[in-house]
């Protein structure tokens, strides 16, 4: 679900139980869920919402200057150090640097990434749609501060480039992560369970986003 909040859309995944109270949790990533008691109609999950709008927004907000790497000094030459599937290579290892000069190098080697992490989620995406009987709308990379994927009511999914900078394993968890959308749009334990039937591991990969994901910026 989402609403508008103050000219922003704040998104989120209700999760229905047992409970008899209504609880806001925003995990690291910026994940908002609701968990709130069955039968709870929509108006009341997003006036619920509505009413703690400031509270989430500054919640987001911090979640995001805390990912926000300090000003590093990024050497754009021959042997400056880049992450590429959780390794760090020196420039010229990764993308041509002859005769660029430092605005040229920058742009080249996001389109590296961006070429990369398309090609990735493409080799192994298809190995998880066959075994969870899903498939996406459509794939697309996009950059953002924010998410490293996502996956919309209508069954688009997005990742973020900077994934090619992790490992394979991560890129895998954030890959099955949202396939699992397709079939929970929620955050709930079937979700999890359905994660981890082809993950067990699963929460090491979100501990490693949560860890170094600040070091996967250009």
């Amino acid at each position: 679900m989402k609403i508008d909040y103050d000219n922003q859309v704040i998104e989120f995944n209700v999760q229905y139980g047992n409970g008899k109270k209504i609880s806001i949790h925003i995990d690291s990533s910026g994940r908002i869920t609701l968990k709130v008691p069955k039968k709870t109609s929509e108006e009341t999950i997003k006036s619920v919402v509505e009413r703690n709008g400031k509270m989430i927004v500054e919640k987001l907000q911090s979640l995001e200057a805390a990912r926000e790497t300090p000003k590093m000094i990024r050497a754009y030459e021959d042997e400056g150090k880049f992450l590429y599937l959780g390794k760090y290579y020196s420039l010229h290892e990764l993308i041509e640097t002859a005769e660029l000069s430092e605005e040229q190098l920058q742009l080249k080697l996001k389109k590296f990434y961006f070429s990369s992490c398309k090609k990735l989620i493409g080799e192994r995406i298809t190995r998880y749609q066959t075994q969870l009987r899903v498939k996406p709308k459509s794939i697309e990379i996009v950059e953002s501060r924010t998410k490293w994927g996502s996956c919309s009511s209508d069954k688009k999914l997005t990742f973020n480039y900077r994934l090619a900078m992790a490992p394979v394993e991560v890129i895998d968890y954030v890959i099955i992560h949202e396939l699992c959308h397709l079939l929970h749009m929620n955050h709930d334990r079937s979700f999890w369970r359905r994660v981890g039937s082809l993950m067990p591991d699963y929460k090491e990969k979100e501990e490693y986003l949560a860890r170094y994901g600040r070091a996967m910026t250009l």
